[in-house]
């Protein structure tokens, strides 16, 4: 449905017949960590996520996946292969 406050007009997982069924009834402004995103959009509050209500749930337990401005590095192991199993199962493992 349509959120009615916030961001009058925008579809909004969170909007039912009653309102806003999130805690608190609206939307919470954006954390410190969310500036630079590309999710920010300006609401009748002042700046709010458009993808999570409350974008500071986020940031407490690490980086918030919704965050387009923030790069993860994958680390990758090297993974050391045994020649002999390796051969095996590039051949497809088929007894002749």
């Amino acid at each position: 449905m349509q959120c009615q406050t916030v961001l009058p007009g925008t579809e909004c997982t969170f909007w039912g017949k009653q309102g806003c069924v999130f805690s608190g009834g609206s939307c919470h402004l954006i954390a410190e960590n969310c500036e630079g995103c590309d999710r920010i959009v300006e609401g009748s509050i002042g700046k709010v996520c458009s993808a999570y209500p409350a974008p500071i749930k986020k940031w407490t337990s690490g980086i918030c996946n919704f965050a387009t401005h923030v790069k993860v590095e994958i680390k990758s192991e090297e993974l050391k292969v045994n020649p002999l199993k390796a051969s095996k199962k590039a051949s497809g493992g088929k007894k002749k």
